[in-house]
């Protein structure tokens, strides 16, 4: 979902960090426990490059922790929650996690909000047996190691396989293409991984990836990767990269009058898409999505209409998605009747149809929800729901 999801390496600070935290954190449980609250811990990005997707998301968390506290709390006691700054850097979330841990006595944390922000802190929390709820990181890898499922980390969002999968299922079945071109950033294994998965897809409906074509972050000029492609005579072009890339490509293939459907993934996801592209050379524009406020589900509207009465602002993905990661740890802990992390992890891991924001949520093997996506549509720069997929 971000250009920060390409994992950094950040291994001897977490080894530092959680030697700090095992050495510090001995009483923590016993202290929960005699609470008269209930400490649950929220690391964002509120400052730094992708400070937009931290706060964005804290909202939604503050909005479920609010609604859980007017309703009588967890089991007789009240939620504190308690935020720390990851500052948009891997390097930093291992500090706000620590001082979650070892200072506010939190007993599950929620977020951060980017991959590589998530695994920076996964060792801190699994050494001290306490669940990590990341709302929208959708690298693969941050809930499984060597094969296995970490017991303490889940998401409550999609993973970036399943959107390709997405997009690649509405080409076929939607758009009924069959031969398609690529153009990915090579230097982003978000989308090298996207667009493994559609070509997979692709090709198992019969279809056939007709070019291939790479770019680097911070290219400003695809005109000749545009102009192979288009000798290629493509149906649709699928694009799975970040905002500011695909805006000046898109731009510039319809300037070279490659007309065809352009295909997304949620890194399309910003305002800036239409100011950079302009309005018009989004038609015929779709990417893949967790959220559209235009989706009728009574669950989505409802989460709407409270989130405009207690911010006076529009919800976006990342929003609901903290509102959903919030309820997921809120509910764990009370069927847990404890809020020891062991026991409140494995709650977590047998989650199913639990109501939320997004729809219903269960769990699979590997601590990712089973859920479906949505696809939206560009009309005129304009985002507009175009259907639901669930697999």
């Amino acid at each position: 979902m971000k250009s920060w999801k390409k994992i950094v390496g950040v291994a001897c600070t977490a080894v530092f960090m959680t030697s700090v935290v095992a050495g510090c954190g001995g009483d923590k449980k016993k202290d929960a426990a005699n609470s008269n609250e209930i400490v649950i811990g929220a690391a964002f990005e509120l400052t730094g490059g992708v400070a937009n997707y931290g706060k964005s998301t804290l909202s939604g968390v503050k909005m479920a922790v609010d609604e859980v506290n007017k309703a009588g709390g967890i089991n007789g006691k009240k939620i504190k929650l308690v935020e720390s700054d990851t500052k948009s850097e891997p390097s930093e979330a291992g500090n706000a996690v620590t001082k979650l841990v070892t200072k506010d006595k939190a007993v599950a944390i929620i977020g951060p909000a980017t991959s590589g922000s998530v695994a920076a802190a996964s060792q801190i929390v699994t050494d001290n047996k306490i669940p990590l709820m990341a709302p929208v990181a959708t690298a693969e890898n941050i809930t499984v190691k060597d094969g296995k499922t970490k017991p303490f980390i889940f998401r409550a969002c999609f993973i970036d396989p399943f959107q390709g999968q997405i997009m690649a299922e509405f080409a076929n079945k939607t758009l009924k293409v069959k031969n398609v071109a690529i153009l990915y950033d090579s230097s982003s294994e978000y989308s090298k991984g996207l667009t493994a998965v559609f070509t997979k897809t692709l090709e198992k409906n019969g279809g056939k990836v007709v070019a291939s074509e790479a770019f680097l972050a911070k290219d400003v000029d695809f005109k000749a990767s545009l102009t192979k492609i288009k000798a290629t005579n493509p149906e649709a072009i699928y694009v799975p990269a970040y905002y500011e890339e695909v805006a000046k490509i898109i731009k510039q293939a319809r300037e070279i009058g490659l007309t065809c459907p352009m295909l997304g993934s949620d890194g399309w996801d910003s305002p800036k898409l239409a100011e950079i592209a302009g309005p018009a050379a989004l038609n015929g524009t779709y990417f893949c999505s967790a959220y559209s406020a235009q989706d009728q589900e009574p669950s989505v509207q409802k989460f709407i209409k409270n989130y405009k009465a207690m911010f006076n602002a529009e919800p976006d993905n990342f929003a609901i998605h903290g509102y959903d990661a919030a309820m997921i740890v809120i509910e764990a802990i009370k069927r847990a009747g404890t809020t020891d992390g062991v026991k409140v992890a494995a709650e977590m891991a047998k989650t199913k149809d639990l109501q939320v924001a997004t729809g219903k949520v269960t769990y699979d093997d590997k601590h990712n929800p089973i859920s479906g996506a949505v696809i939206i549509e560009l009309k005129d720069g304009v985002q507009t729901f175009k259907e639901k997929i669930t697999l």
